[in-house]
């Protein structure tokens, strides 16, 4: 993906786009896209986020423009990585995602998309077409004053390892996943 990589600090992190193209206006394709290094840079399959990131790189460029903001802090659904790693130890123990974060005295999502919102205000972002599946990204976006005109949906095929996941994130996180219908039977 050719593009203008640009980075913002905010809460202490610095936050990376990704832009393909002219982005500026309205009914940009857009991929918030949480840091997650177990899934993203070693390919851990307890969760879809590397196959996430690729599909949705692959759809801005088919698109011809695009943004995919990169959100530091946001690993773990915000736990950061050492809760996320004893969370998944959890998991392994039967938990699903929710519980494993809440036997933990954790947040179920700590994740604020203020930052994802500062960005796209300031690559001259109105509205978005939102890759994801998660209805709390859309809210946030329209929270903090970038219009959603279409949520598009960011399906990947599940595996052995991370039906759990997916489970948890339909049944439990309200996260759109019509795919899952005849594996995991209607909730």
């Amino acid at each position: 993906m050719v593009g203008r990589p640009r980075a913002r600090r905010s809460h202490r992190k610095e936050q990376l786009a990704l832009v393909h193209g002219e982005v500026a206006g309205e009914r940009t394709l857009t991929r918030l896209h949480s840091e997650c290094l177990t899934g993203d840079v070693f390919a851990s399959r307890h969760c879809e986020c590397g196959e996430q990131l690729a599909a949705a790189l692959r759809e801005i460029v088919a698109e011809g423009r695009g943004i995919l903001v990169h959100l530091q802090g946001h690993e773990g659904r915000g736990i950061g990585l050492l809760a996320k790693l004893r969370a998944m130890r959890l998991q392994g123990e039967g938990l699903d995602t929710v519980e494993a974060n809440l036997a933990l005295g954790l947040p179920v999502d700590a994740r604020d998309y203020r930052v994802a919102a500062d960005v796209l205000h300031d690559l001259g972002v109105n509205s978005v077409r939102l890759l994801s599946n998660n209805p709390l990204k859309r809210e946030a976006l329209v929270a903090h004053g970038i219009g959603v005109a279409a949520q598009v949906p960011l399906l990947t095929e599940p595996c052995p390892e991370n039906i759990r996941c997916f489970r948890a994130k339909r049944e439990r996180l309200a996260h759109d996943l019509p795919h899952l219908d005849g594996l995991l039977g209607r909730p």
